[in-house]
This record gives structure tokens, C-alpha cells and sequence, in this order.
């Protein structure tokens, strides 16, 4: 006999695999893996968990997001589609240099500094698909079927998994902590670190002819450098040139910028700097905004004074590398002297400076909230002009997304590309329309006697779209993504689940009920009976 039932919805089976053991199991161990066991125990173990894990985990989150934004979409073709597109994915990018830096350059753009490598040992991890598609074997048989079990799997997996799968590991920073001159060469010390600080040099490059040419030191220099400057105490931060004894230079403190003075110490001025705002922007690309940015500063200043008369500085300013004034005067950022530095994004060469991203981050935790408070708006304001619209009050729907336009827009414009006009005034005048805008759309259907289950997915399906651009947002506020850009667009399209699951909510508003008159069946025809 043929099955003419409707077709089981997809979602709740995609969450039942999103929700199972294994691919729970696989989510902690990312993350605990990626944040925590690759920094203190860094080697092949570390690195090939957490490929294991997110071939497990990466699967059932595509499936569930395919589900979301086409929800007619059969399962197992979600299925297919989230196994297929990770495994085709990951054998590409670690079996292709080309395809490896692309997925690099994809995921700094989105999340700032980020490494991946092309390793085709990384390959053998690949059979952890077959553990992803045994979990949706068994998933299958018992689909999420109550709402409130959906639901939590819709606002705890699926943001967690998110941040799991984009968030990458630390990157292995170098940090420049010793400028200074031993035997007559400048002499550019660095170590590495995480998340951590390098408190000393354990790698060394070498410059006899001012810093035009940079080399590694032999065995025997090396053992001399650790000798001789390892127990150095404090760091030096001004010196003079000893053939002007007139002209010094310091270190301004806590910013990578030189002060000069011609007058022996007396009076200073600026001599070269990196800007407020352009080291703001170095600050998130080093990912060090919770640390207040210590790390990307001047750590150490030596002055040499040339064969010409005329003198050389370098100084050393932690993560961002090297700074050298060359013997004719010009300032330039030399990375880490000319090494390659392995596992570092930018492999030892010192970014590009420019952004727009402004040095005074404090009103930045407002300007996250406004936003995340404007993509709820949007939910709820949608979803209440499509169920105001089945209701059969159309006219809503144009009034209700034009008001949510303006101050959208204005919300935008005013907080995102120019926060400086940000205060407490500008706050207050913003919630009303935050808060009001979404009140109107709602009341038509609670009008029309809308189901409190339509009010309570609604507004479920704006704490979705909250809980998820929670990720890009409040990750940008502690660099990653690191450009401003990336985390609002990352916010947009984190309300798409949201906005879809508002939206599906309509439908159990129903259309206003015909009269009696016309839904009662007709009654039969009246005989006429003849009687004789």
C-alpha cells in the first residue's frame, strides 16, 4: 500500500543528530581541545583530536542549518549534503597548499588571525565520518519530537556548536622582548607564546650594517647571547646616541610610539608612532583586546651609532615585532628582522596598519548590545507583520517594516560606522523604538485572539536569533572576528534562523472564520409530497 502521510519534518530528526551523544561528546571535546589542550600540550595528539571532533560534530550542525533555512528539505538530503560537503571540504584543503591558504585567508577575514594547514596526514582522521553517520543511524529512530526539547537544542547546540566549529585554536604568536647591540651588532630578541607572554629571548637575529640585513647567530654567538643577555633585568627604554650625546630616544609607555629629545633628555617630542587608532586595530588582529593590549607595545629600545656618524635605533614592541630608524631618519616596521616565523599568520611580517576601528573601545559593549537589541526587534516586528497579515489585516505589514526600517537604519549608521556620537541620550532615544516597533507588529495578532503558542515561538525564535549573534559579538569585542565588519555581518546572518522560525510561526494564526452562514452545511432540499 502506498504511504500517502505527509513527510516527516526534517528539523526535529537534524537536531536529534545535532542532540546525540556522540556528537555532544565530539562538541566538548573541541572546544576543550582547541582552547585548552593544544596551548598546554601543543603536538600530534592535540592536533589530530580536534579534527576528529569537528568531522563528527560539523556534519549534524550543516544538517540542521539546511533544515532551518529550506525546511522542505528531506532529511536525508540534508544528511548527504552535511556529510558529503565536510568530507570533500577537509580532504581538499589538508591535501592542497592553495586550498589550505585560501581556507586561512576565509577564516581570518571572518575571525581574525587563523591558520590552516594543509597536512596530509590529517587525512587518516577522515573515517571519523563513518562515527558521524553511525550517530544518524541511530538518531534517526527517535526524532526531537517535543517542542521544548527543539527548542533547547535550537538555543544551546546549535549556538554552541557554531562556536566550536569557527572558532579556531590560539595562534602561536612571536613576541620581540630585547632590542640591544653585542659586539658591535644589533642584536633583535624574540620568544613565543599563546595566549601567555614571552618574559624572555630564546631566538635571536643578528644585523652588522645597521639593520639593512638581517641573520641567525652561529652556535657560538648564541651561546654567548644566552649568557650574556638572558639575566638582563629590566628593560632598557631610553637611550642616546653616544656620538650625539644631545639626541636620545624613550619609550612612551603602554603605546608603540618613540619620543626623541635634542636637548639631552630635556624637553621630547614625537619622533615615530603608531597611532591610537591603528594599534587598536593591531590589538584585535594579535587577538589581545582582554589583556588591555600589553603585549602590543614597546618593550625595549637600543640607539648604535654608525661608522658615518650617524645612528640607528631598534626597538622591540612585542607582538607587533621590530621598529628600526634607519641611519638616514626613516622609521619602518621590520616584523621580527626578517625570520619566518611558523604557525604565525602572518609568518613574522608586521600587517598592514589602517582600519577604522577607533582606540577608544568603551562604548564597543554598547554598541553590541544595540545591535543584538535590533535584531530581536527585527524578528519580533517580522514575525508580527506575517501573522498580522494572516489575520487579514494586511495594512500592517508595509507600516510595521517601514517603521522597523527607519530605525534600523539610523540604529546601524549612528552605531556601528560612527560610535564617537554614542551617549546616554542617543541610548534612550534608541530603546523606545527598539522596544515599541516590535509592540506594534505583535498587537494585530494578539488582536485577532492569536494562540499563546504562536506568542511563545515567536518570541523563542528571537532569543534564537539573540543567542546567536551573541557569538560574532561578543567574540569582536575580544578580537575575534577582529574587524568590525565581520562581526556585524556575522550578526545578520545569525538572525536568519530566527527570522525563519518567526516567520513558519504564522501559521498558526488562522485566517479570520467565515460566517455561519457559510460554513454550515446546506441543509437538503424540501419535498413536495403530493397527496391524493
Amino acid at each position: 500500500m502506498t504511504d500517502l502521510s505527509p513527510p516527516r519534518d526534517s528539523a526535529p530528526v537534524a537536531l536529534a543528530w545535532l542532540g546525540h551523544p556522540f556528537s555532544v561528546a565530539a562538541l566538548v571535546l573541541l572546544v576543550v581541545n582547541d582552547q585548552l589542550l593544544k596551548a598546554a600540550f601543543p603536538g600530534l595528539v592535540t592536533g589530530k583530536l580536534s579534527d576528529v571532533a569537528g568531522l563528527v560534530i560539523a556534519p549534524p550542525l550543516v544538517a540542521v542549518l539546511l533544515t532551518l533555512v529550506a525546511p522542505r528539505l528531506p532529511v536525508r538530503a540534508a544528511v548527504g549534503v552535511g556529510l558529503g560537503l565536510v568530507g570533500v571540504g577537509f580532504a581538499v584543503v589538508k591535501s592542497s597548499g592553495y586550498a589550505a591558504a585560501g581556507a586561512s585567508a576565509i577564516w581570518s577575514v571572518v575571525s581574525g588571525p587563523s591558520l590552516v594547514r594543509a597536512d596530509r596526514t590529517d587525512l587518516l582522521t577522515l573515517p571519523a565520518l563513518l562515527v558521524a553517520a553511525w550517530s544518524w543511524s541511530r538518531a534517526r529512530r527517535e526524532p526531537v519530537g517535543r517542542r521544548s526539547a527543539r527548542l533547547v537544542r535550537l538555543l544551546v547546540l546549535l549556538p554552541a556548536a557554531m562556536f566550536a566549529v569557527a572558532a579556531t585554536s590560539p595562534v602561536h604568536y612571536p613576541d620581540a622582548v630585547q632590542a640591544t647591540v653585542a659586539d658591535g651588532r644589533l642584536v633583535a630578541g624574540f620568544g613565543t607564546g599563546y595566549d601567555s607572554y614571552a618574559s624572555f629571548a630564546n631566538t635571536w637575529r643578528l644585523s652588522a650594517d645597521g639593520g639593512t640585513t638581517w641573520r641567525d647567530p652561529t652556535g657560538t654567538e648564541e651561546e654567548a647571547l644566552r649568557s650574556r643577555i638572558l639575566p638582563a633585568a629590566e628593560p632598557v627604554r631610553q637611550g642616546c646616541s653616544a656620538a650625539v650625546p644631545a639626541r636620545c630616544y624613550r619609550l612612551a609607555s603602554g603605546r608603540i610610539r618613540v619620543e626623541q629629545s635634542d636637548d639631552a633628555g630635556r624637553t621630547w617630542r614625537l619622533a615615530w608612532e603608531v597611532t591610537k587608532a591603528q594599534r587598536a586595530v593591531l590589538i584585535q588582529q594579535y587577538q589581545q583586546p582582554g589583556r588591555g593590549g600589553e603585549r602590543v607595545a614597546g618593550q625595549e629600545l637600543t640607539v648604535q651609532d654608525t661608522d658615518d656618524g650617524r645612528h640607528v635605533v631598534l626597538v622591540a614592541n612585542g607582538r607587533d615585532g621590530f621598529a628600526l630608524r634607519r641611519a638616514d631618519g626613516v622609521w619602518e616596521r621590520v616584523g621580527f628582522a626578517g625570520a619566518v616565523v611558523r604557525n604565525h599568520p602572518f609568518e613574522g611580517r608586521p600587517p598592514t596598519l589602517g582600519g577604522s576601528t577607533p582606540a577608544d573601545r568603551g562604548t564597543d559593549p554598547l554598541r553590541a548590545v544595540l545591535l543584538g537589541l535590533a535584531l530581536i526587534a527585527t524578528v519580533l516586528t517580522v514575525s508580527g507583520a506575517r501573522a498580522g497579515r494572516r489575520a487579514g489585516i494586511g495594512s500592517w505589514l508595509p507600516g510595521t517594516l517601514v517603521g522597523l526600517g527607519i530605525p534600523a537604519v539610523a540604529l546601524l549608521v549612528a552605531v556601528w560606522l560612527d560610535n564617537s556620537i554614542l551617549a546616554t541620550v542617543e541610548l534612550v532615544a534608541f530603546l523606545p523604538l527598539l522596544v515599541g516597533v516590535p509592540l506594534l507588529a505583535l498587537i494585530p495578532a494578539w488582536a485577532r485572539g492569536a494562540p499563546a503558542q504562536w506568542t511563545v515561538e515567536v518570541f523563542l525564535a528571537a532569543a534564537l536569533a539573540a543567542a546567536l549573534a551573541v557569538l560574532p559579538l561578543g567574540g569582536w569585542l575580544y578580537g575575534r572576528p577582529a574587524y568590525t565588519w565581520a562581526a556585524v555581518l556575522l550578526a545578520l546572518l545569525a538572525s536568519v534562523p530566527g527570522l525563519l522560525l518567526g516567520w513558519r510561526a504564522a501559521r498558526l494564526v488562522g485566517r479570520p472564520t467565515a460566517t455561519a452562514a457559510t460554513t454550515d452545511p446546506p441543509s437538503p432540499p424540501l419535498s413536495i409530497m403530493s397527496t391524493g
